[in-house]
C-alpha cells in the first residue's frame, strides 16, 4: 500500500546524513509515464521556503516527471546558496532520470534557517536514483518523516486504477495546507487541467479542514502526478471522488499524529447560512486555546465555545445556539441544557456540534487538545 501501487511509478528513500539519527531522509519518486500530467497546491504563506519557490514555476505548465523530497532541513531562509541547492538538486535529479529540471518538483521539511549540505543532498539524490524500484514506497514515505512517529500511506483503488499517496506532518497542522509534504500518484488518465480541478475540490475538504495547531508552514506541498498507464479514463465525478478519499484518509492519519496530542477533535457548525461561515466558525473554536485546554482536562466547557463563535462574522442570534459535545446537547438557546458531568471525553475521539439556525450550509474542521507534551515537543524542536 504506497505510492508505488498505481502503474508507472517507482521510489525510494535513503538515508544521507541529513539527520544526525542517520535515519532515511531523501525521498524520490519518478513517474514513467506514459503520461505526466500533474497538479500542486502549495502554502497560502507569503514567507515560502525555496523549494517552493523553484517548484511553483516548475508546475505551470501541468507537467511533473519526478518529486524529490528531503526532511533535516527545511531550506528556508537560507539565502541564494539554498535556492542554489534547490536548483542543483532538480539538475541532479533530471540528469538522471533523463528529463528535464523543469520537470522536478522539489520539497524540503525540517527546521527553518537550517542549511542542508549541498553535497549529502546530491550524494542522497544519487543514491535513491540507484535505489528506485516498484517496492519503495514505504522507504520514501520513512524518509520524509521529521516529527512524525508513523509513515502516513494510503491507496484507493479505483476501477481498474488507482491512486496511491504518501504524507508526512505533525505540527503547524494549519489550514491551505498544513506542515506537510503529500505526493500521490495515480495511474488513470486524468489531464492536467481536470488534476488540478479534483485537487483543489479535495484539498479544500481535507487538508484545508485540518488546524491542529493554528500555525502555518513556509513548506506545505501537495503534488499529483498521473502516469496514465492503466489506459482507463475516469469520470471527473469518479476521480474526484477518490481523491479527495485519499486526501482526507492522509489528513486524519496527520491528525491522530499531531505532536503530543491527546484529543482528536471534529468540530462541525451547521445550519450556517453559507459554507464559508460553517468553516469560519468551526476554525474560531479549533484555535481557541482556552477551549482547546478544556478538552486537555475532559472538561465540557461549552461557554468557551460560544465566546469563540461570537469572535467570527457568521450570521447567527447570540441568544439561540445549540452545542453538543460527544452527542450530548450541553447548551439550547445559548443556555445551559444536559448536565456537563453527562459529557465522556475521556476517549481521543472528541465530537462538537454547533447549530447556528441560520441556514443549511455544514462544514467541518479538526484540532487537537492543547497538551503539556505539545508545548514540550516545540521548546526543543530537533529535525
Amino acid at each position: 500500500m504506497s505510492i508505488t501501487t498505481p502503474q508507472g511509478f517507482t521510489a525510494a528513500g535513503v538515508p544521507a546524513g541529513l539527520k544526525s539519527t542517520g535515519a532515511k531522509d531523501v525521498a524520490l519518486v519518478v513517474n514513467a509515464g506514459p503520461r505526466f500530467d500533474s497538479a500542486s497546491v502549495f502554502t497560502a504563506n507569503r514567507c515560502k521556503a525555496n523549494p517552493i519557490l523553484w517548484s511553483q514555476e516548475v508546475v505551470k505548465d501541468g507537467t511533473v516527471k519526478a518529486v524529490v523530497l528531503n526532511s533535516g532541513g527545511a531550506n528556508c531562509y537560507t539565502g541564494p546558496e539554498g535556492f542554489q541547492t534547490t536548483h542543483a538538486v532538480a539538475e541532479r535529479v533530471a540528469e538522471h532520470v533523463g528529463i528535464g529540471a523543469g520537470d522536478v518538483v522539489v520539497c524540503s521539511t525540517g527546521l527553518i534557517g537550517l542549511t542542508n549540505d549541498r553535497e549529502q543532498v546530491l550524494a542522497g539524490v544519487d543514491a535513491a536514483y540507484d535505489a528506485l524500484s516498484g517496492e519503495g514506497g514505504d522507504d520514501a514515505a520513512a524518509a520524509i518523516m521529521t516529527t512524525d512517529s508513523v509513515s502516513k500511506q494510503v491507496v484507493v483503488e479505483g476501477a481498474g486504477w488507482s491512486i496511491g499517496g504518501m504524507a508526512k506532518g505533525a505540527g503547524m497542522l494549519a489550514p491551505q495546507l498544513a506542515t506537510m509534504l503529500v505526493v500521490l500518484t495515480t495511474d488513470a488518465v486524468v489531464p492536467a487541467a481536470e488534476l488540478d480541478t479534483a485537487l483543489r475540490a479535495a484539498t479544500r475538504v481535507s487538508f484545508d479542514r485540518l488546524d491542529s495547531d493554528g500555525c502555518m508552514s513556509t513548506n506545505d506541498t501537495v503534488t499529483v502526478m498521473a502516469s496514465g498507464a492503466s489506459g482507463i479514463t475516469p469520470s471527473p465525478d469518479d476521480f474526484t471522488a477518490a481523491l479527495t478519499q485519499a486526501c482526507t484518509d492522509l489528513a486524519m492519519q496527520l491528525l491522530k499524529d499531531a505532536e503530543g496530542a491527546d484529543h482528536e477533535i471534529a468540530i462541525t457548525t451547521l445550519n450556517a447560512a453559507t459554507e464559508d461561515e460553517a468553516v469560519e466558525v468551526s476554525r474560531s473554536v479549533a484555535r481557541s486555546n482556552l477551549f482547546k485546554a478544556a478538552i486537555f482536562g475532559n472538561d465540557p466547557n461549552w461557554g468557551r465555545v460560544l465566546a469563540s463563535i461570537g469572535t467570527t462574522d457568521a450570521t447567527f442570534d447570540p441568544a439561540d445556539l445549540d452545542v453538543a459535545m460527544n452527542g450530548v446537547w450541553v447548551c439550547r438557546q445559548s443556555t445551559p441544557h444536559a448536565d456537563p458531568e453527562s459529557v465522556d471525553l475521556t476517549s481521543r475521539e472528541v465530537s462538537v456540534t454547533i447549530d447556528l439556525k441560520s441556514g443549511s450550509e455544514r462544514a467541518t474542521v479538526w484540532t487537537n487538545d492543547l497538551t503539556h507534551a505539545y508545548v514540550h515537543e516545540n521548546s526543543a524542536y530537533s529535525s
